[in-house]
């Protein structure tokens, strides 16, 4: 009983929640608009945390909160590769986690697409040269798109999840092989997005 009375006494102390940042909302809509035109569903994502220092999954967390809510813009977390459309990896990839990288990426049905977030998926970081590392992520997988940080902010995966989306749209119809894609020049995310701009301006 003292419980109830303590409750009613105190009253509500959380603090409302904000809006959030309207460029991030602009820019789901914006993602939630190209995942239905050429999905005509949800965008089934599968993180693989191939060794990082946990920094990029606190801000891909970040994007299932009640602030971004990714769900309401048509995107989502599974837990098998074998449904997911896109594959969001993060960290330098270690000895123990090479072997399933390469594993889950073969389980992904084509046609897929590879984000590796943050700086050490693309360069290993502060974990270069160190002896349980392999090295970075397009060393083991092909890599359709990086996105730069460390670790990057919720918004900067938004903008490399929809340079991937962008991607993956243009190559819908006839995607090169995995052999083929390991020797092309690959996008940053910055390029992508400023093509996927280019393309909103026409």
């Amino acid at each position: 009983m003292m419980l109830f009375s303590k409750i009613l006494k105190t009253g509500i102390a959380t603090e409302p929640l904000g809006d959030g940042d309207p460029d991030a909302v602009e820019l789901a809509r914006t993602l939630e608009r190209r995942i239905a035109r050429l999905f005509g569903r949800a965008l089934a994502i599968r993180e693989v945390d191939a060794g990082s220092c946990n920094g990029c999954e606190i801000e891909i967390a970040g994007l299932a909160s009640p602030v971004y809510d990714m769900e309401r813009f048509g995107m989502h977390f599974v837990a098998s590769p074998r449904h997911a459309d896109l594959l969001l990896v993060t960290g330098p990839v270690t000895r123990n986690m090479e072997i399933p990288l390469l594993k889950t990426y073969e389980a992904t049905p084509s046609p897929k697409v590879v984000v590796a977030a943050g700086d050490c998926a693309k360069t290993c970081g502060v974990f270069a040269g160190s002896y349980a590392v392999v090295g970075p992520v397009d060393s083991i997988i092909p890599v359709d798109v990086h996105i730069a940080g460390c670790p990057p902010e919720p918004v900067d995966l938004l903008r490399g999840l929809l340079a991937a989306v962008d991607r993956l749209a243009r190559h819908n119809l006839a995607r090169p092989t995995d052999e083929a894609r390991r020797n092309p020049t690959r996008p940053t995310y910055e390029d992508a997005t400023d093509l996927s701009k280019r393309e909103d301006a026409q």
